[in-house]
């Protein structure tokens, strides 16, 4: 695998527009202000995955689904004449 993926002409022609559109004396510029973004975009990235992880490792693992109780039917109730239900003895 090339280390510029085979666009070197690509590469060369970018830079040479570059040059001639900055000129010699501003590229020391702006190589410094592309390493200052390239730094702050990598800060930036490391704080949101660090924040990330430790929200997740704060995140207690969710208890499992908890078994409902049985419901007890409730029992008939029982009339005062006995099971028959007519009253009369």
């Amino acid at each position: 695998m090339d280390l510029i993926g085979g666009h070197l002409p690509e590469l060369i022609i970018l830079l040479v527009v570059i040059l001639i559109i900055w000129g010699p004396g501003k590229l020391p510029d702006v190589g410094a202000a592309m390493g200052r973004g390239i730094r702050e975009f990598r800060k930036a990235s490391s704080e949101t995955r660090d924040s990330f992880r430790a929200a997740a490792a704060e995140e207690p693992a969710t208890p499992a689904p908890a078994q409902p109780e049985p419901v007890a039917e409730p029992e008939p109730a029982q009339t005062p004449g006995g099971p028959s239900g007519s009253g009369a003895s």
